[in-house]
C-alpha cells in the first residue's frame, strides 16, 4: 500500500460486532428495581411490577379511583391497569379488600369517575381465573349504583356518537359490565345480577 493513502474502509459486516457489544453494554446497563422507589426513576432502571407488593399497592390504588383531579387520577388509572396486567394469581386474593374502594368510587356518581371505575370493573373481572366468580357475594354492594345508570345515555345528539368512541357512555359501559361478570361469574351470577338489577337480560 502507498503511504499517503486512506487504508480500506470498514464494510458494514465488520462494523456489526461493535454495533452489537454497545446494545449488550446498554441492555447491561438496565437494572430491575422496585416499584415506586428512588431507583425506579433513574435512567436504565427496569420495574418489576411481578414482584411488587399486592396486598399493599393494589388496594392503594384502588382507593384512588375516587380521585379526579390530574395528575393523582391519572396515576391510580394507570397504576391499576397496569397491576391488574401483571398481578395473575396475586389478584384473586385481594379482591375483598377492592370492593369497599370500588363501591365507594361508583357512589360518588361522577361521570368520569363512574367511567374509569366501569372499565377497573371489566379489567379486574378478567385479569385472573375465578376472580369473576369471587365478585358474586359483593353484588349488593356494587351493582346499585349501577342500576341507577344503567339506562343513561349521557351525552345526547351528537355528542353520542363521541362519547361510544371515547367509552365514556355510562349505559354502554354499565352493560359491557354486567355481560362480563355474567360470563365471568359462573352459574350463579345471573341469577345475582337479575336480582339487584331487575331489568338485565342474559347475554347467554
Amino acid at each position: 500500500m502507498e503511504e499517503g493513502r486512506p487504508g480500506p474502509s470498514k464494510s458494514a459486516g465488520d462494523r456489526r460486532p461493535q454495533q452489537q457489544e454497545k446494545k449488550d453494554k446498554q441492555q447491561n446497563k438496565q437494572q430491575a428495581c422496585e416499584g415506586f422507589s428512588i431507583r425506579a426513576m433513574m435512567e436504565n432502571s427496569v420495574v418489576d411490577l411481578e414482584n411488587l407488593d399486592y396486598h399493599y399497592f393494589l388496594p392503594l390504588f384502588f382507593d384512588g379511583l375516587c380521585e379526579t383531579e390530574f395528575p393523582y387520577e391519572f396515576f391510580a388509572r394507570q397504576g391499576v391497569h397496569d397491576l391488574l396486567e401483571h398481578g395473575g394469581n396475586k389478584i384473586l386474593p385481594l379482591v375483598p379488600q377492592l370492593i369497599i374502594p370500588i363501591k365507594n368510587a361508583l357512589n360518588l356518581r361522577n361521570r368520569k369517575v363512574l367511567c374509569t371505575t366501569l372499565k377497573v370493573i371489566q379489567h379486574l373481572v378478567v385479569s385472573a381465573e375465578m376472580v369473576g366468580e369471587a365478585l358474586v357475594p359483593y353484588y349488593r354492594q356494587i351493582l346499585p349504583v349501577l342500576s341507577i345508570f344503567k339506562h343513561m345515555n349521557v351525552n345526547l345528539g351528537d355528542g353520542i356518537e363521541y362519547s361510544q368512541q371515547k367509552r365514556e357512555n355510562i349505559g354502554v359501559l354499565i352493560q359491557e359490565t354486567l355481560q362480563l361478570l355474567e360470563c365471568y361469574g359462573g352459574e350463579n351470577a345471573y341469577i345475582n345480577i337479575k336480582y339487584m338489577i331487575p331489568t338485565y337480560t342474559s347475554c347467554k
